[in-house]
């Protein structure tokens, strides 16, 4: 909870260790809460300045999001996915940007 606070908050450099200290014990079959707490640190990394990190943690985000019987998980990742929109120009972010229009 303290990294998604750190988020919205817009201290990447607090919210960052915080978010992959939780998610390192969350397992894959919790996917819908850790395609979750994937989107608020992808969103960190953005507001780091670390858009290739950002597109490969929204990229894992999505796989977790696949077939979970929640919309959440992508509407959550919607503004994310906007913001790395800027940046399509990236590799990294065409792909991810590609695999969530389909």
């Amino acid at each position: 909870m303290s990294g998604r606070c750190w988020t919205e908050l817009r201290r990447p450099l607090r919210a960052v260790p915080a978010l992959e200290a939780a998610l390192a014990g969350y397992d894959d079959t919790h996917a819908r809460d850790k395609s979750l707490y994937l989107s608020w640190l992808a969103e960190s990394y953005l507001d780091a300045g670390e858009v290739e990190q950002a597109a490969a943690v929204t990229s894992r985000a999505l796989d977790l999001a696949t077939g979970v019987a929640s919309v959440r998980p992508r509407r959550r990742l919607a503004p994310v996915l906007g913001r790395l929109g800027g940046y399509r120009a990236v590799p990294a972010v065409a792909g991810v940007l590609e695999r969530a229009r389909a």
